[in-house]
């Protein structure tokens, strides 16, 4: 008999590309995934290989670069977030086509955060698509998702890693994918590396704003401008404050729901746009699951 598994797949933005490689490691091991449950790009991952597509998807995302990605942020201005996500998930529509949660052999749960309830919110039927989009939704980038008197936004508000809904067999082990463990140096940006994705949001965002609100505003004498800069962008203040409290979160729900077993991947392998580097963030979800799992098979 074949080892089943319950997968539990975290919040992480680009990180969340280390999924695809936890799950196809599992299934060559010879697990059998019984059921996935996932949290903003852990439901975007875990949602697509319920229905069938992951490798289709993987295929899109090794062949996204840097132009590419950016072209997929449909910015707005708003009070609520400045990139509608519209399409993005219609790309992500045309990979896989129209998909029913309710269909799917594998059950399947995406979680998200109703913002006007303060609770969360748990897909579990209907529109795949619509589930991914309001559980992806990083709260201040992407426009919330209103639908039925919700507000909804990622899961990783509430829920970055969510252990506590697996409901376990008793013949079943659960397999947790962390994508906030802890920093390594080794993935420390150099002052030499080219900007990432957020660089070029943050300039998008400079470049909306009033002359007198930009950083480097020709407005302003130069003695009124800082020698160096050394606070955080706005972007970056967003970026970081919200990882933060996904990891203080994640660490809480580890402590209280163990898992079986934990595969985690760095907080810094990369950033939270940088899906022009998915073979990159591939290879790390693989070496982090032989870390815990091994290779070898277990049927």
């Amino acid at each position: 008999m074949s080892k089943k598994v319950h997968l539990v797949l975290g919040s992480g933005g680009a990180r969340g590309i280390a999924h695809i490689a936890v799950i196809e490691e599992l299934e060559k091991a010879g697990y059998k995934i019984i059921e996935v449950i996932g949290c903003s790009m852990g439901a975007v991952v875990g949602g697509i290989y319920a229905a069938g597509h992951l490798k289709d998807y993987k295929e899109w995302i090794f062949n996204l670069n840097k132009e590419r990605v950016f072209d997929l942020l449909d910015f707005t201005f708003t009070k609520q977030g400045f990139v509608k996500g519209e399409k993005l998930f219609a790309q992500h529509i045309e990979v896989t086509g129209q998909e029913q949660i309710d269909k799917f052999s594998i059950p399947f749960t995406a979680v998200a955060t109703d913002m006007r309830h303060h609770k969360e919110v748990h897909f579990t039927k209907g529109d795949l698509y619509k589930a991914l989009r309001a559980s992806a939704s990083i709260p201040g980038f992407f426009v919330p998702v209103v639908e039925d008197g919700m507000v909804l936004v990622d899961g990783g508000v509430l829920n970055p890693l969510p252990i506590d809904l697996v409901k376990k067999q008793k013949d079943a082990i659960i397999v947790a994918v962390n994508l906030n463990g802890k920093a390594d140096p080794k993935f420390d940006k150099k002052e030499e590396q080219e900007t990432d994705t957020l660089d070029e949001v943050q300039e998008w965002f400079d470049d909306v704003l009033p002359d007198f609100l930009r950083p480097n505003s020709k407005t302003k004498s130069k003695a009124e401008l800082p020698a160096k800069e050394e606070s955080f962008s706005l972007i970056e203040l967003m970026d970081t404050t919200f990882n933060f409290t996904q990891d203080r979160l994640t660490d809480r729900i580890i402590e209280l729901y163990k898992p079986d077993y934990l595969i985690e991947i760095p907080r810094n392998a990369c950033g939270v746009f940088d899906f022009d580097e998915g073979k990159r963030i591939y290879d790390i979800g693989k070496e982090a699951y032989r870390k815990v799992l091994g290779s070898d098979t277990v049927v």
